[in-house]
């Protein structure tokens, strides 16, 4: 007998329900690649790993939910801490033109997130020398495929328990179009997440 086609509405329910199962993926276990957890979510509830599933940007409201009810005081903690990090990061790294992207940037940094930065040298090479030169660790990781103004390389620093994720960008192409902040803009934001942390404390009921 042939499948049965979901109707509008349990199209709609199911994709929810794929993007509630992988938000929390990403809050509580830690996946950091929206695929992955779109699949793992969409597995483990028994849809097609195909149409009808949710974008990024479903999945995202939906993190932000899930922080937002069940892990507020550790996300406020969270940030501040992820973001001071960053900051130092770039301050290590100011010749490189650094600029923050990702989850750390719009706030919804979960466990065992990686700091996402942007950095810019005429080749990769001159941040690898760099790098051996002031006898810093690194890794390097592969990127899945190589964009006309993606980056060239991926090198993984650790910082305070935490993995710093840098991409160099060549200075003969344009940086990626994904929302991104320079220095200065990471101090404001650190400074909302002081204040954050700082209300959190003040709040009744605080321990």
């Amino acid at each position: 007998m042939p499948r049965r086609k979901p109707a509008p509405a349990d199209t709609r329910h199911l994709r929810r329900a794929v993007a509630i199962a992988a938000a929390r993926l990403m809050a509580e276990d830690g996946v950091a690649d929206y695929a992955t957890a779109k699949r793992k979510a969409a597995r483990s509830l028994g849809a097609d790993n195909g149409e009808g599933l949710p974008t990024n940007e479903e999945i995202t409201n939906e993190l932000r939910q899930y922080q937002a009810i069940y892990q507020e005081d550790e996300q406020i903690e969270r940030l501040y801490h992820m973001r001071q990090t960053a900051l130092t990061a770039m301050q290590l790294l100011h010749e490189f033109n650094p600029r923050l992207t990702g989850p750390v940037l719009d706030g919804t940094a979960a466990r065992y997130s990686p700091i996402h930065l942007q950095l810019v040298a005429d080749s990769s090479k001159d941040l690898e020398i760099w790098l051996l030169t002031n006898q810093i660790e690194f890794a390097t990781a592969s990127l899945h495929r190589h964009a006309p103004h993606g980056p060239e390389d991926r090198f993984l620093l650790e910082m305070d328990d935490t993995t710093i994720m840098a991409d160099v960008f060549s200075s003969h192409r344009k940086n990626s179009s994904t929302p991104s902040a320079a220095m200065a803009e990471v101090k404001t934001l650190l400074a909302n997440s002081a204040t954050s942390v700082q209300q959190n404390a003040e709040a009744p009921g605080a321990p």
